[in-house]
């Protein structure tokens, strides 16, 4: 199993997900290498979702020489996955190859980075498009955005989820790389939330940016300022 328990939050360690992670923070990657980097990384975590989190059931297979016994995952046709625009998207991209029959939800929020954060570490979220699918009980239900830093933005979309969501099997908060003041921050407002993340890095800067982290995650993939 390379998923560990870690209090705040469960950290995926899968050695793959380390290696594509570092290069992923090597400022030296440059946009399409950084692309390429968070799909991967997003394939691999939808991977280990299924390994770790996922049922298997048996059934029976026919061969080209006789009957045997195979077996399914199980709830792979009842996953939603909720991109938070922009950053997540090449990340969603490799979710879906893990998960290509999964419903797809997107939200457009931010922060507003003029304002600053307050004195409780929480910047105003501005929502500006809403876009989901219906979530049924029984459904997995991935939130994925690289960076988790002041959980500010996550607990915004986490809201907006949750106010249209009646019932659902498992609900996930995927990152990359993630903040302890973020983890803190969502896991004792949506108790409910399973948070997933590649690495916990040390702290955040005065500014909300997770250090030593990886930069602006959707600057760097879509190679803007």
């Amino acid at each position: 199993m390379t998923i560990e328990d870690r209090d705040d939050a469960y950290l995926i360690t899968h050695a793959l997900a380390k290696d594509t992670l570092s290069r992923l923070r090597a400022v030296e990657t440059e946009q399409v290498a950084f692309r390429k980097g968070l799909v991967k990384l997003g394939r691999i975590c939808g991977y280990e979702i299924i390994d770790g989190v996922m049922e298997t059931e048996y059934v029976p297979v026919e061969t080209p020489l006789e009957e045997t016994t195979g077996e399914h995952v199980r709830g792979l046709d009842d996953v939603v996955i909720i991109n938070v625009l922009r950053a997540a998207t090449p990340f969603v991209e490799g979710l879906l190859k893990a998960f290509p029959r999964a419903k797809q939800g997107v939200i457009s929020a931010g922060r507003d980075e003029e304002a600053g954060m307050n004195a409780d570490g929480e910047f105003p979220i501005t929502i500006d498009y809403v876009k989901l699918p219906e979530i049924r009980e029984g459904d997995t239900v991935i939130v994925a955005d690289p960076m988790l830093a002041t959980g500010s933005t996550m607990c915004a979309v986490l809201k907006h989820i949750l106010a249209e969501a009646d019932d659902y099997e498992n609900l996930f908060v995927l990152s990359a790389v993630s903040a302890p003041e973020g983890l803190i921050r969502v896991g004792e407002t949506f108790e409910d939330a399973d948070l997933l993340t590649v690495a916990i890095d040390d702290e955040l800067d005065d500014d909300g940016f997770i250090v030593p982290g990886l930069g602006d995650a959707g600057d760097r993939a879509f190679r803007t300022t």
